[in-house]
């Protein structure tokens, strides 16, 4: 089994004591997004348990773990972007904190497991393609020997963020030439500080400028990680061109205060606040608790260990 701790919300962020509960009772639930009265139960049995992929934009809690950890193997996708206070409200300072939080973990547990994420990227007035290769370069500089890969993706209008759109912050997809430029010298950049590049779901094929088609939760990583190979499907509840392996999501929907303009995983702030108020760290369902008329279908996992 692989946890996915969470493309929904930032766990390592703010809800770290909760899912360290989780592994320790050795239970977690999780609501069907579309159906939230179908709760799936799913047993944490660290046996069972091959790898887990932590998402983050700011790991204070992970690091404030890890030794909590020590049983488990993980690896860290950890998103530094160039965007300031108007799109990322809720983000601590990038050169004094997320940067040397980076390089901290790096360190702790080695640059195979630490994946820089440069993503969404997205044009406007501010972030403009030069603003872009210059910032990229800069963290670039300041990452090198803290990972191996960066992972780029380009900014969807998903239905949430357009509701989110207002006059202060306009955004707009970027052009497929300004992908090209902007890849053109994203490659270049990476390579001077020993970093590959891929896209994360992406249709575009960059491959004649030497980006590959990525994917998150990578088998071939995971494989060297763990030291043993894997059976696994693609993950068919995942975007068309999202080349993931099926892992289990443990997050929940409109949890994450982080409040990033582009966000896909959260609709209000009242939404957020709502679910907010109803964290409990040993509950079984993050942010939520499992009500009379919910259906809890215990769900069959195992090692995908071949």
């Amino acid at each position: 089994m692989i946890l996915s701790v969470s493309r929904r919300t930032d766990i390592p962020n703010y809800y770290m004591e909760w899912f360290l509960e989780r592994l320790k009772s050795g239970v977690v639930c999780v609501k069907n997004p579309w159906n939230p009265h179908q709760v799936s139960k799913i047993p944490l049995r660290k046996e069972d348990i091959d790898c887990i992929v932590f998402w983050t934009k700011n790991p204070q809690g992970l690091i404030k773990y890890l030794d909590k950890l020590q049983d488990y193997m993980f690896y860290v996708q950890y998103t530094l972007t160039s965007y300031g206070k108007d799109i990322e409200p809720c983000l601590p300072d990038k050169r004094k904190v997320l940067i040397p939080q980076f390089l901290y973990l790096a360190e702790k547990l080695g640059k195979e497991r630490m994946v820089w994420r440069y993503d969404p990227i997205m044009i406007n007035h501010r972030y403009t393609v030069e603003y872009h290769r210059k910032a990229f370069e800069q963290i670039a500089i300041a990452l090198e020997g803290a990972t191996n890969r960066v992972v780029i993706s380009f900014l969807d209008l998903y239905r949430k963020m357009k509701n989110r759109e207002n006059k202060e912050v306009p955004f707009r997809e970027v052009t497929k030439d300004e992908i090209y430029t902007l890849c053109a010298e994203f490659v270049q950049i990476a390579k001077r500080y020993n970093m590959s590049v891929m896209t994360c779901s992406e249709e575009i094929s960059l491959d004649h400028l030497g980006i590959l088609h990525g994917c998150c939760i990578d088998k071939a990583m995971m494989e060297e990680l763990v030291g043993y190979e894997l059976k696994t499907l693609k993950d068919i509840n995942q975007r068309t061109n999202c080349g993931c392996i099926q892992s289990i999501d443990i997050g929940s929907y409109d949890t994450c205060p982080n409040g990033c303009v582009y966000c896909y995983a959260t609709e209000t702030k009242d939404q957020v606040e709502y679910h907010r108020n109803h964290y409990d760290i040993y509950s079984e369902l993050l942010c939520d608790t499992v009500s009379v008329t919910d259906k809890v279908t215990l769900r069959k996992v195992a090692t995908l260990k071949k």
